[in-house]
């Protein structure tokens, strides 16, 4: 290996010469190596720090409470309300699940009609009541924001019943069965 002329002779690659300017490397060092004392060097060999944080999996635990608050609260409002929109007025709806945004300022409502009938031509109709069982809920879960609401049809059910068609065709069954015949 060939010394460079802005590193000590006999210096350790990647480490910066003293005087340096911190985030510049001087010119032939290495790119990406910078100096490191012995306790940020035992960090990130144990693989802390170092890097981005990864977010977990799935929702916080907070998520979830709140997410089910909302649900429940929902639920009572539209069993309990009579709205002005006909086509909400005669529909019989079931809050399946809510999920919340990280920041908890967004909620995403699935909802489903009783019977197993269509729910798309009633979202817009859900849209326009938004604000006011936005309004409805605000007393009820005592945050600090009360979530924006948004209204998705629960498609679960279907997702379900589609892959219970597929585990149950001849091809599919004869890979399942435990005797092979």
């Amino acid at each position: 290996m060939k010394p460079r002329s802005s590193l000590p002779k006999g210096a350790p690659e990647g480490i910066l010469p003293k005087g340096a300017p911190e985030g510049k490397r001087p010119k032939g060092a290495p790119e990406g190596k910078r100096p490191k004392g012995a306790r940020e060097a035992r960090l990130l060999k144990e693989g802390h720090g170092g890097g981005r944080k990864s977010r977990p999996a799935g929702p916080s635990q907070r998520q979830l409470r709140v997410g089910e608050e909302i649900r429940h609260a929902l639920a009572e409002i539209v069993q309990r309300t009579e709205f002005h929109e006909p086509l909400l007025a005669k529909a019989h709806l079931t809050i399946s699940e809510v999920r919340m945004s990280p920041d908890l300022k967004h909620a995403t409502v699935f909802i489903t009609q009783l019977g197993n009938k269509d729910i798309t031509p009633l979202l817009p109709a859900l849209a326009r009541v938004a604000p006011f069982l936005r309004a409805q809920i605000a007393p009820r879960l005592g945050l600090r924001v009360t979530p924006a609401i948004k209204f998705l049809p629960d498609e679960a059910l279907e997702e379900a019943t589609r892959i219970n068609k597929l585990l149950h065709r001849p091809e599919v069954a004869r890979d399942l069965d435990p005797d092979g015949n």
